[in-house]
């Protein structure tokens, strides 16, 4: 999302503060929920490329340590940074075929070969004009730190892309957070509502079908905030248990019950807030590859990037 459309809905909320309309959660917000298990964020890094200035999704590789992926909101082209985990970018690939009309998220899997894949929502749509969007699934680079330096202007191929292009089964919408099940490879994306719960729809893991998919809708997100559906980006923990969700001020943790087989029900928990510290324009949140840690990210340029460490 643009910092221009961040700033005229921050400017309405604003104007409503004190009303049941529009507010956000912080200090002295009376919720009810888990306590956080997470300790204070912690700013490990910011970063300082001229070519990442609107970092809108993040997802921690499960098969490299030490290694996030991002990438660009709309505006830019079909391209992925590669960071270590002190926001340093170690290089930048370009997909092949794909276009970034509005990228807004991006997630990993591990499959049960082994194999790791890189999946990018083209999901963002403001106005709710978009009829048609896209998922994007890569099988992830192998990024070796000892390659010559790329850029936008010298990019490294990824392979080509599979795609799911869909439509919701309803109406038009926005949507900015992806997710992928480790267990099941079942996709998600979760809308984006200024006034209401956020719709959660889940798609099969079936790609390049040649049609265009209607997902299913599987539930409705709310989370302890005014605008309680107002969602910018999330991740599910590698054991599948756990599954984190930010809008531009929180993170909101929520638990799979003890004993549960089926993972729909997580959406039915109540949550923990978690504290991702203090981030511009926050937009973007993932798990660490071994589920102890979330990274948090912002749009902005020489955004800060957050680690914020599971208590032991």
């Amino acid at each position: 999302m643009s910092k221009k459309t961040i700033a005229n809905i921050f400017a309405s909320c604003l104007l409503c503060i004190g009303s049941a309309a529009c507010g956000f959660t912080g200090p002295g917000t009376d919720v009810t929920g888990p306590a956080s298990p997470y300790a204070p964020p912690v700013i490990v890094g910011n970063i300082r490329s001229n070519e990442l200035t609107e970092s809108s999704g993040l997802a921690a590789s499960r098969c490299q340590s030490d290694l996030i992926w991002t990438h660009n909101d709309s505006g830019d082209g079909p391209y992925l940074f590669a960071m270590d985990l002190k926001a340093n970018v170690l290089a930048v690939y370009k997909v092949p075929n794909a276009q970034n009309h509005d990228w807004e998220d991006i997630a990993e899997a591990k499959d049960k070969a082994g194999k790791c894949y890189i999946f990018i929502g083209d999901i963002g749509d403001n106005e709710n004009k978009r009829s048609e969007h896209q998922i994007y699934r890569v099988p992830e680079p192998i990024v070796t730190r000892t390659d010559a330096p790329s850029d936008r202007k010298h990019p490294i191929d990824t392979e080509n892309p599979a795609i799911i292009n869909f439509s919701y089964p309803d109406q038009n919408q926005d949507g900015e957070t992806l997710m992928v099940n480790p267990l099941t490879g079942n996709i998600y994306v979760v809308t984006k509502h200024l006034s209401g719960p956020a719709g959660v729809y889940r798609f099969k893991p079936e790609f390049d079908t040649g049609e265009i998919i209607n997902p299913e809708k599987v539930g409705e997100l709310s989370v302890p905030s005014i605008p309680n559906g107002f969602l910018t980006g999330g991740d599910i923990s590698p054991d599948a248990t756990r599954m984190i969700i930010c809008d531009y001020t929180e993170g909101y943790e929520y638990v799979l019950p003890a004993g549960s087989r089926d993972f729909d029900e997580i959406w039915k928990q109540q949550p923990a807030i978690i504290d991702l510290g203090k981030r511009p324009a926050g937009e973007s949140v993932t798990y660490s590859i071994d589920g102890t840690s979330i990274f948090a990210g912002s749009e902005h340029k020489n955004a800060p990037l957050i680690e914020i460490r599971r208590k032991q």
